[in-house]
C-alpha cells in the first residue's frame, strides 16, 4: 500500500487494488445473472434475421459477398463441390464426344483417327480433361484436327474453368486477406471506470494494440444502447444515443502505438448526466465501443468492436499505468492492462452535485446566467441587483429602495438596461436622461452634472410618476425628510 501511495502521490491515494474492482477484505460480490447482450465482448452482435420470406432472394443477387461472408467450412465445402462437378461434367462431355463418333470401339485401330486420341472409357477422358485443364500437358493425349466439335468444346472449356478459378480463388483469398483477424490483435480492457479526472467526473475505458504495425487513421466512437419511452407512449427497446469521446476537439482520432485510455466528460450534454453510484445498480444499458483504422500492411479498413453493461462499469476506479521509460525506449506492460485500483470518488450524479453545490454557495448563482434565454437572463440581473445593492443598506432604506410596489413592465426595462442602472444609478433622473442620449460626450456630461447637481432633489422627484413619488415621499418633496438623521447627513454630503 504504501508502495502504491509513492507510486500514484498523496492527492490520489489507493483504497484498495484489484483487477476485478473488489477490494481484498471485501467478500465476493453476488453474481448476478447473466443478461443478454447486443454486443459480445469479442466484437459479435447478437442479431438474427428471420422471417424474411422473399427476400432471401437479395442473397443470389450478390453471390460474391454472401459465399465470402460464409464460413470457412461451408467456403471450403463449396470449393471443393463446385471444382469436381466442373470436372465431371467436362469430362462427361468428351465421353459423349466420343462415345457418338465412335471412338471408344476403335480406338485400338491403327488407320482411324479419333477425336482424342488414346480416350477408351470415361476414365480416359476424365484424365484428358485434368491434364488439359492443369496445363499439365503428356502428350499421350491430345485432340485432333478431324474433331470440329472437340476444338469448340476445348474453347468453352478454357473459357469456364477460367470464369470459376477467378470466382473460387477470388473468394478464398478475399476470405483469406479479410482483416477481422486483425482485430483481434487490438484490446479493450475488460471493465470501464468512472472517477474524477481535471475536476470533472469522467467514464473512462482503455484500448490497446499489441502488433508493432500502426493503425492509420485510427478512429474511435462510442454509443449507448438504452431502452426508453418517448412521452407519446412509444417504447424504443434499443435506443441509440451518442457518447462524446472527443469528437468536437478531435480527440477521437488516435494515434494508437501504446495503450490509451479513452475519456467521455459527464456534463449537462451527456446522457449519464444524473448517472449516480446507487442508481447504476438499477440502470440497464450497455456502451458499444467502435474502433476503426486502415490496417498498414494491407490498406484494408478494419474495425474492432466490444461492449460494457453496467455491471461492468466500476465507479470510483481508475486504471493502473502501463507504461514506463527504460533506458532508450518506452516499456508498456500488458499484465495491468486490465487492472484498475479505486480512488476517491463522490458518489452522486453530475446533477446532483450542481444542484448541491447551488444550495451551498448563492454566490455562484452568477455562473450560471451564461444562457441564451433572455427570460432567465433578466431573472439573473435582477438577483443581482438586489443582492448588491439592498443588501448592503438599511432595513428602512431597504423598504424605501425596494421593488414591490413598481410595476412589471418597469422592471423588465430595469433588468435589460442593468449596465446602465449601474452606471448612473447614483445620479438625479434628468441627469441619467441626459445622459442616455446617444452622442453625448463625457465633457457635456461632466458641465451639466455639475449644473443640475445643485439643483433640489425635488426637481428630480417630480419628474417621476405618481406611484414613484409616493413611494419617494410623496409630493415634490425631498427624500430626505423621510430619512434618520444620520442618513441624511450622509446623503447631504454625498451630493455636496
Amino acid at each position: 500500500m504504501s508502495a502504491l501511495r509513492k507510486k500514484f502521490g498523496d492527492d490520489y491515494q489507493v483504497v484498495t487494488t484489484s483487477s476485478s474492482g473488489s477490494g481484498f477484505n471485501q467478500p465476493p460480490p453476488e453474481k448476478k445473472k447473466k443478461r443478454q447482450r447486443f454486443v459480445d465482448k469479442n466484437g459479435r452482435c447478437n442479431v438474427q434475421h428471420g422471417n424474411l420470406g422473399g427476400e432471401t432472394s437479395r442473397y443470389l443477387s450478390d453471390l460474391f459477398t454472401t459465399l465470402v461472408d460464409l464460413k470457412w467450412r461451408w467456403n471450403l465445402f463449396i470449393f471443393i463441390l463446385t471444382y469436381t462437378v466442373a470436372w465431371l461434367f467436362m469430362a462427361s462431355m468428351w465421353w459423349f464426344i466420343a462415345y457418338i463418333r465412335g471412338d471408344l470401339n476403335k480406338a485400338h485401330n491403327d488407320k482411324y483417327t479419333p477425336c482424342v486420341a488414346n480416350v477408351y472409357n470415361f476414365p480416359s477422358a476424365f484424365l484428358f480433361f485434368i491434364e488439359t485443364e492443369a496445363t499439365i500437358g503428356y502428350g499421350y493425349r491430345y485432340i485432333t484436327d478431324k474433331c470440329p466439335e472437340g476444338i469448340i468444346l476445348f474453347l468453352f472449356q478454357s473459357i469456364l474453368g477460367s470464369i470459376v478459378d477467378a470466382f473460387l480463388i477470388g473468394c478464398m483469398f478475399i476470405k483469406m486477406s479479410q482483416p477481422k483477424k486483425r482485430a483481434e490483435t487490438l484490446m479493450f480492457s475488460e471493465h470501464a471506470a468512472i472517477s474524477m479526472r481535471d475536476g470533472k467526473l469522467t467514464l473512462m475505458f482503455r484500448v490497446g494494440n499489441l502488433r508493432n504495425s500502426h493503425m492509420v487513421s485510427a478512429q474511435i466512437r462510442c454509443k449507448l444502447l438504452k431502452s426508453r419511452q418517448t412521452p407519446e407512449g412509444e417504447f424504443l427497446p434499443l435506443d441509440q444515443l451518442e457518447l462524446d469521446v472527443g469528437f468536437s476537439t478531435g480527440a477521437d482520432q488516435l494515434f494508437l502505438v501504446s495503450p490509451l485510455t479513452i475519456c467521455h466528460v459527464i456534463d449537462t450534454k451527456s446522457p449519464f448526466y444524473d448517472l449516480s453510484q446507487r442508481s447504476m445498480q438499477t440502470e440497464q444499458f450497455e456502451i458499444v465501443v467502435i474502433l476503426e483504422g486502415i490496417v498498414e500492411t494491407t490498406g484494408m479498413t478494419c474495425q474492432a468492436r466490444t461492449s460494457y453493461t453496467e455491471d461492468e462499469v466500476l465507479w470510483g476506479h481508475r486504471f493502473f499505468p502501463v507504461i514506463s521509460l527504460e533506458e532508450g525506449f518506452f516499456k508498456v506492460d500488458y499484465s495491468q492492462f486490465h487492472a484498475t485500483f479505486e480512488v476517491p470518488t463522490p458518489p452522486y450524479s453530475v446533477k446532483e452535485q450542481e444542484e448541491a453545490l447551488l444550495l451551498s454557495s448563492p454566490l455562484m448563482a452568477p455562473s450560471l446566467c451564461n444562457s441564451g434565454d433572455k427570460n432567465s437572463s433578466l431573472d439573473c440581473l435582477e438577483t443581482l441587483e438586489d443582492n448588491d445593492s439592498t443588501t448592503k443598506l438599511p432595513t428602512k432604506l431597504q423598504k424605501i429602495t425596494g421593488r414591490d410596489g413598481l410595476p412589471k413592465k418597469l422592471l423588465r426595462m430595469s433588468s435589460t438596461t442593468s449596465e446602465m442602472t449601474y452606471s448612473f444609478g447614483d445620479l438625479p433622473m434628468k441627469l441619467q436622461r441626459i445622459s442616455s442620449v446617444p452622442g453625448v460626450s463625457d465633457d457635456k456630461m461632466a458641465g451639466k452634472a455639475s449644473k443640475i447637481s445643485t439643483e433640489p432633489m425635488s426637481k428630480s422627484v417630480a419628474d417621476l410618476p405618481p406611484k414613484l413619488q409616493r413611494l419617494a415621499g410623496g409630493g415634490g418633496g425631498r427624500m430626505d425628510g423621510h430619512l434618520p438623521p444620520k442618513l441624511r447627513k450622509m446623503n447631504s454630503d454625498r451630493f455636496t
